[in-house]
């Protein structure tokens, strides 16, 4: 049975204290009324931005004179705007919390859909690995009630991330007057309910199922959890792509995307597989999953390489239909990240689609186990910077920057993520007993 070991439990209890420490200076520093919004914006712009955030700015305020157009700009503020510009610096810490949240929440959700579909496809590779990915979904509760709870908040307008929930915004919008049937806080609540219920349920009973086949005598337990898998893909299928609506497309509500549901999934399920392959890696290296062999590992290299693939084509089959069509309401989207958010989404792009293509096309460095772990920490961040270009352009506009609360955000997931994850995995053995393909799991080799 595996023992958390006090470094890893250390180290995520530090991850987390100051992940906190940094969300709570993030929400500190956010402006409360509308002249310190404008003071903050103005210090920024004479400071020139910094980096490469003043470069994705001075693209999208042109090639005029930089303090002359600036000043020029922040006089011609009406209330409107400069109560917008506040709204965009108070979501700020919000957007980075979000961020976070569903970010590591994703990598749980994938990893489920992942074990579903070994569990219905009876798959004889990876039963020596369902214990690792058990332990990994056992984060979908805290993870899931944080995010409702984030969820609740903005219903509650504790922030200004979904403008939808605004009355007086709608009052003035026929668009949003027209999707009020769907688009409600009540309704939207309801769903995010009934959304996390499925997924913790079928997690809960997949893995009781899971833990007394082991002390079985017979597969009755292990027929149960292939019909209950088979039957929450369908349910998956369904709420995954109206998760995908409510919580991140919503933010953006005049825009939408049929591929968009199917876009989510691939960057949540990569991420998933990825951190599947590393755990497994990690335990494996601590003495544990002695029968985990290198064809386990390339075989979960082979599918973070060939989602990394699936999820490019869901990418440019979304922006090349959208921006061939040169639609105003559709290409509005990329155009905001394209004048920007240059730096992330272009460095979005080349850790999830080039470096991928590049680094695990070889079929022998899929056996390298740090090899492995090397492309897997590429592809997280770069999963997490598409979380970061699906949310950050809709909640805070041009007002971005790279900084403590979004630190913040990544030390406080992670660092519970860590602990709550191999907490779990110390519960019980990590090979199962009595699954009838465990055998075919331990000998397989290629």
């Amino acid at each position: 049975m595996y023992t958390f070991s006090n470094r890893l439990k250390i180290g995520s209890f530090i991850a987390m204290a100051v992940g906190l420490i940094f969300l709570v200076i993030g929400f500190a520093s956010a402006p409360s009324t509308v002249e310190e919004a404008k003071a903050i914006v103005a210090s920024a712009h004479h400071d020139d931005h910094g980096g490469g955030h003043a470069e994705a700015a001075d693209d999208a305020h042109g090639e005029a004179a930089g303090h002359g157009q600036e000043a020029a700009h922040e006089e011609g503020h009406d209330a409107s705007h400069d109560e917008h510009l506040l709204h965009q610096l108070q979501n700020r810490p919000w957007s980075a919390l979000y961020v976070a949240a569903f970010f590591f929440f994703m990598i749980a959700l994938g990893v489920l859909a992942f074990y579903a579909i070994q569990r219905a496809a009876q798959a004889g590779w990876s039963p020596l690995l369902f214990r690792v990915m058990e332990g990994i979904t056992a984060y979908l509760v805290p993870g899931g009630i944080i995010v409702f709870v984030i969820l609740v908040l903005s219903v509650l307008h504790m922030n200004h991330m979904f403008v939808w929930m605004d009355a007086d915004v709608v009052a003035h919008d026929k668009l949003l007057q027209g999707k009020a049937g769907y688009l409600n806080p009540t309704f939207f609540l309801v769903r995010a309910a009934i959304f996390l219920g499925g997924w913790i349920f079928y997690r809960e009973i997949s893995r009781k199922l899971s833990l007394a086949q082991d002390e079985s005598d017979d597969n009755t337990n292990f027929v149960k959890n292939f019909r209950w898998s088979a039957g929450f893909l369908v349910f998956y299928l369904v709420t995954e792509s109206m998760m995908s609506w409510d919580w991140i497309m919503s933010l953006d509500p005049h825009w939408f995307s049929t591929l968009f549901g199917w876009y989510v999934f691939a960057s949540m399920f990569v991420s998933g597989i990825t951190v599947i392959a590393i755990v497994s890696i990690y335990l494996k290296s601590k003495g544990y999953l002695e029968n985990v062999n290198d064809s386990h590992i390339h075989d979960l290299a082979k599918f973070m390489f060939a989602i990394s693939i699936f999820w490019t084509y869901l990418w440019f089959s979304q922006f090349m239909l959208i921006w061939y069509a040169n639609i105003p309401e559709e290409v509005t989207y990329y155009i905001a990240r394209f004048q920007d958010y240059k730096l992330p989404f272009f460095t979005m792009l080349v850790m999830n689609f080039v470096f991928p293509l590049l680094v695990l096309m070889n079929s022998d460095y899929k056996r390298i186990n740090w090899f492995v772990i090397m492309a897997g920490i590429v592809v997280l961040f770069g999963h997490y910077l598409d979380v970061y270009n699906m949310v950050m352009p809709a909640t805070v506009g041009d007002q971005w920057h790279f900084g403590i609360p979004e630190i913040g955000g990544i030390l406080f997931f992670g660092g519970l993520f860590v602990f709550w994850v191999f907490n779990t995995l110390t519960k019980h053995p990590l090979q199962p007993k009595r699954n009838p393909f465990v055998e075919e799991s331990r000998q397989f080799h290629y």
